[in-house]
């Protein structure tokens, strides 16, 4: 009888199949398949999801307008398009890569793009303008935020947080999300501010996060370093809203959430490649990643070589 021995390769491929599987993680931004409508549980407060065309024949789309949500488009290449906001054609020709626009709740759009295109859809739910308001304001405003700006906004930090979102759409999805949360809540505040014509920087500087909460924060990301963590998550373990968090972590660390979450799994990793014979996929798995290219990326860019060349030198130094 012939037996045949699966290859390496594939007995990797069935292990992080069958890691996704008792672990599944969605990507930050979904596909938007229906345009401008989000596809997420009701009870999420951001979603984020990117409407990509590459066909060059003219396609006309409508929305009616989520009850739920504020639409915040940036779009991420140079298009062709016609938008109406609220039966108002508000653009007819061409639209610059960065260029963003607002839309309230219940608010009709349509478009008649005429090349292919690539636009970024962050929905807000009301909680996450109130969350930024009192964030900027240091109190909460009386009633409901609406922000219904037809006008297209070119502001150069609304274009490179949206290109930051778009390069983290190619990213490990367990890393990417407490970037794409904090990101998404920049976008919100940075268009609060604008409306409410505040600069962030008038709202003075945040305090440094307290001894007690960052003990909180650091026993939370060690306990799960192998499991997604979201920017909701930490600023939970602290006792904190995710704006006061962020703020406070980096004044407290000179790093940002993502950041020192991504450092701590790299040092976790070392670790495990020196106490364990554990194989270079299983130390990336439990460490959070979702692939071994990926990790093997990460950890050449914190560390300088490669989790195999490090694991190989560090043996041979003890």
């Amino acid at each position: 009888m012939l037996l045949l021995t699966p290859k390496r390769s594939e007995l990797a491929d069935a292990r992080i199949a069958a890691h996704a599987a008792a672990r599944p993680v969605s990507s930050p931004i979904s596909v938007e398949r229906v345009w401008r409508e989000p596809e997420a549980a009701y009870d999420a407060d951001i979603v984020l999801s990117r409407w990509t065309r590459n066909a060059r024949q003219p396609v006309e789309l409508v929305n009616a307008g989520s009850q739920r949500w504020h639409c915040i488009g940036i779009n991420l290449k140079c298009t062709t398009v016609t938008f109406a906001h609220a039966g108002r054609t508000l653009v007819q020709g061409r639209v610059t890569p960065g260029a963003a626009q607002v839309t309230a709740p219940g608010v009709a759009c349509s478009a008649v793009f005429d090349a292919p295109s690539d636009v970024l859809h962050l929905f807000a739910s009301q909680s996450v303008f109130a969350e930024c308001y009192e964030d900027l304001f240091g109190r909460p405003h009386g009633g409901d935020i609406v922000i219904d700006d037809p006008r297209l906004v070119r502001d150069p930090a609304l274009e490179r947080l949206g290109q930051a979102l778009a390069v983290s759409h190619t990213q490990d999805a367990a890393l990417g999300k407490v970037f794409a949360d904090s990101v998404s809540l920049a976008i919100v505040s940075r268009i609060v501010a604008r409306h409410f014509a505040v600069r962030p920087s008038d709202a003075g500087s945040a305090a440094a996060l307290p001894a007690w909460r960052m003990r909180r924060t650091i026993e939370y990301v060690d306990a799960h370093l192998g499991d997604p963590i979201g920017l909701e998550d930490m600023a939970q373990s602290a006792g904190l809203t995710r704006m006061h968090f962020a703020a406070q972590f980096r004044r407290a660390t000179g790093l940002r959430p993502h950041e020192y979450l991504m450092r701590r799994r790299i040092e976790h990793a070392q670790q495990l490649l020196l106490e364990t014979r554990h194989g270079v996929l299983d130390v990336a798995l439990s460490c959070g990643f979702r692939s071994q290219a990926h990790f093997t990326a990460v950890f050449k860019r914190f560390v300088g070589e490669t989790p195999h060349c490090w694991r190989t030198r560090a043996n041979a130094d003890r």
